[in-house]
């Protein structure tokens, strides 16, 4: 018997595989969600349901005083320079809300807290103002002048202070690092709120003080 050598094929090396053959496929990042703004949404429902009501108030207020006539408010004095004086007031607190709003927009912080801050002290102001026209007007609540005018006035007063608690509550979020140019719907919303304040006591100061 032969020996027989059994010749088997050369072996063939095979090309190295090229570095982008080997880095796996990136999946697909998911499609990014339009930003929710639940806040915003609720305060502006909240904002117009308070806004319904003080003109409710102001509506039945006006009423009342064209059914009175000259007798409306005749034993008492509404100087104009107090409520005046607050609508300077408020009218400037608008300029240094937008200051925080354009600040958070921009990661401003530092003059966010800044603006958050003196719109805060404007509404401790008024707030001070406003107890002061009550003693100096004297309107006592038996009159029958004094439900209508102190549902108004005070109506819109709380409103004043639940703005200011909204604004401390988002100056603390805001602190914590919540709110971002990502995120500055907080700051907005309690903008929105403030806006409403401010364009209400408009109406209050032409159609209370300034048309007596």
């Amino acid at each position: 018997m032969s020996d027989t050598a059994t010749l088997s094929p050369p072996e063939v090396d095979s090309p190295p595989e090229s570095p982008q053959a080997a880095v796996a496929p990136t999946p697909a990042l998911p499609p990014t969600m339009p930003r929710r703004r639940e806040l915003i949404f609720g305060t502006v429902f909240v904002t117009a349901g308070v806004a319904m009501g003080l003109l409710t108030l102001i509506g039945s207020y006006l009423a009342a005083r064209d059914a009175a006539g000259a007798a409306w408010l005749a034993d008492n004095q509404l100087a104009l320079t107090q409520p005046n004086m607050q609508m300077l007031t408020l009218a400037m607190s608008v300029v240094t809300m937008q200051w925080a709003v354009w600040s958070i927009c921009r990661d401003d912080r530092y003059h966010t807290y800044l603006a958050l801050g003196v719109t805060m002290l404007l509404g401790i102001a008024f707030v001070n103002q406003s107890t002061f026209l009550f003693k100096e007007a004297g309107i006592a609540i038996t009159q029958p002048e004094g439900p209508l005018f102190y549902a108004v006035t005070l109506g819109h007063l709380a409103m004043v202070i639940a703005g200011l608690v909204f604004l401390l509550l988002m100056a603390f979020r805001t602190l914590g690092g919540q709110y971002s140019s990502r995120q500055p719907d907080g700051i907005g919303a309690a903008a929105v709120f403030w806006y409403a304040g401010v364009a209400l006591y408009a109406v209050i100061w032409f159609a209370v003080y300034i048309q007596k």
